[in-house]
């Protein structure tokens, strides 16, 4: 029997939380020879948790209680850490709390990964449910970072990770800041199913302008040095194009200096030594069992 632990962070929304557990549990049922738990990752939350049942499906359920509220991104990367540690369980899938990421397709990740054991999966999204604004935005944030760093990131947190591929993330400072950059980079094989972005189940969507670029940022930042080497080429071939055609490249020149300046401010987000101190940041872990 393989075993599968799912880790959702979670910041007040426990509505959604209870709602995903069932919703999960539905999905899973018919599922056969595999096990699955939870470990939610408790983001400090001001709203103190509901009693959760826990659906018959799922075996057991651990509340992550930690004492500073660090952000989605850093909850991920805490529960990577904390369970890297751990030998009980098979694959980690990575999913949001809020429904945006499809119980439905757990399924999916647990197929795929079944039939080739030492890869790990990610949720390609091939269809989002926001609206035209954000979808339009969502667009630019890929080719910003297509461009930057020659790769194309179309799959976010949700994911299923083999332990070999757990351990190797749990040690690199950059997932301290993007899970998906740090996966791009440090993974070099794995495998993809397609995936449609979920509505929320409650609430309006979290994500606004501002985090946005700071997520496109954070993926680029991963990839600080081979942008910094690429941008060298490029203003050095500026510089001789201008001279031979008598233009003056200057404003994107400017331009190319300042974004590599922007992403390597951003690239601070990083922390090795916050990422192997993240267990100190638990305050306690609530088991809940049938």
């Amino acid at each position: 029997m393989k075993k599968f632990t799912i880790l959702i962070p979670i910041y007040n929304d426990w509505e959604s939380l209870i709602k995903l557990l069932n919703n999960i549990g539905e999905n899973i049922k018919n599922l056969k020879k595999v096990q699955f738990d939870c470990i939610v990752v408790n983001d400090c939350s001001t709203i103190i948790n509901p009693k959760i049942k826990i659906p018959p499906q799922i075996n057991s359920i651990k509340i992550m209680h930690m004492n500073k509220n660090k952000g989605h991104a850093r909850c991920f990367a805490s529960g990577i850490k904390y369970l890297s540690e751990s030998s009980d369980f098979d694959y980690l899938i990575l999913m949001d709390g809020d429904g945006e990421d499809r119980p439905e397709e757990i399924k999916l990740l647990v197929s795929k990964i079944l039939l080739e054991p030492n890869k790990s999966v990610v949720a390609k999204r091939v269809k989002r449910s926001e609206g035209l604004l954000f979808q339009t935005l969502y667009k630019i944030h890929k080719y910003l970072t297509f461009l930057a760093t020659g790769k194309i990131i179309n799959f976010g947190n949700y994911s299923c990770l083999t332990m070999s591929d757990l351990k190797i993330l749990s040690t690199r400072a950059s997932l301290w800041s993007s899970y998906s950059g740090s996966f791009k980079y440090y993974i070099k094989n794995y495998n993809e199913v397609n995936s449609i972005r979920g509505m929320r189940y409650f609430g309006p969507s979290q994500m606004s302008l501002f985090k946005l670029l700071i997520h496109s940022f954070s993926i680029i930042a991963v990839f600080k040095y081979r942008l910094f080497f690429t941008s060298l080429i490029l203003l050095a071939s500026l510089h001789y194009l201008g001279i031979s055609i008598k233009f003056n490249f200057l404003f994107f020149q400017t331009l190319t200096v300042l974004f590599n300046i922007l992403v390597f401010i951003v690239s601070f987000r990083e922390s090795g030594k916050d990422l192997e101190e993240s267990k100190l940041d638990i305050a306690s872990i609530e088991n809940l069992t049938h």
